[in-house]
């Protein structure tokens, strides 16, 4: 794959589909189940906190979770015999990623109204980003019209920008702008559809 071999070209997506799906998967089941019938969330919204802080709350305990799954998976690479560089900017990326998707699994689960429906929500958005978005294969190889939308996916650019980092490319700025926009309006969204339970 680009000159490389196979492994060094699937470890970056595969951080990034872990990152992904580990940060939306704790976020949202929880706190959907939490909100729907276990009803906990109640104590939390009716607590003397902000919305602000009950998603903050949530975002970085989802996106911790997230950090400790990625770097599981490249310790495991390491041992594989993966050679790929990590470093700052790596790592930065990682955390963005948790970031964003525990966001948007903060705003999934304030606005879905069952348990069925967060299954899915996660079959028709979260699992198709998980294969068309370069994790396993190049996107370029799809049609053209499927790789402009693939584009404009955010776990496209975070497999993207791994593998540039870990290849000893320069750092994509422009996944790094993808990235802030989309963790700054999710976030947002996720603190309004709190709000407006709250």
């Amino acid at each position: 794959m680009n000159g490389g071999n196979y492994l060094q070209f699937v470890v970056p997506g595969i951080i990034a589909l872990s990152a992904m799906n580990t940060s939306f998967n704790t976020v949202g089941a929880s706190l959907n189940m939490s909100r729907l019938y276990h009803k906990t969330l109640e104590e939390y919204l009716t607590a003397p906190i902000s919305a602000f802080s009950i998603v903050l709350g949530n975002v970085l305990a989802g996106s911790l979770r997230g950090i400790l799954a990625s770097i599981i998976i490249l310790g495991l690479a390491f041992v594989f015999g993966a050679k790929i560089t990590v470093n700052f900017w790596f790592f930065l990326i990682i955390l963005l990623t948790c970031f964003l998707f525990a966001s948007l699994g903060v705003v999934a689960a304030m606005t879905i109204d069952s348990h069925e429906d967060m299954s899915n929500f996660s079959t028709f958005v979260i699992l198709p980003m998980s294969f068309l978005c370069g994790t396993f294969f190049s996107s370029e190889k799809l049609p053209e019209f499927i790789r402009y939308f693939i584009e404009l996916l955010p776990l496209t650019h975070a497999s993207q920008s791994l593998r540039a980092i870990a290849w000893g490319y320069d750092f994509p700025a422009v996944s790094l702008l993808v990235f802030l926009g989309y963790s700054v309006v999710l976030f947002a969204a996720g603190v309004i559809v709190v709000r407006k339970v709250k």
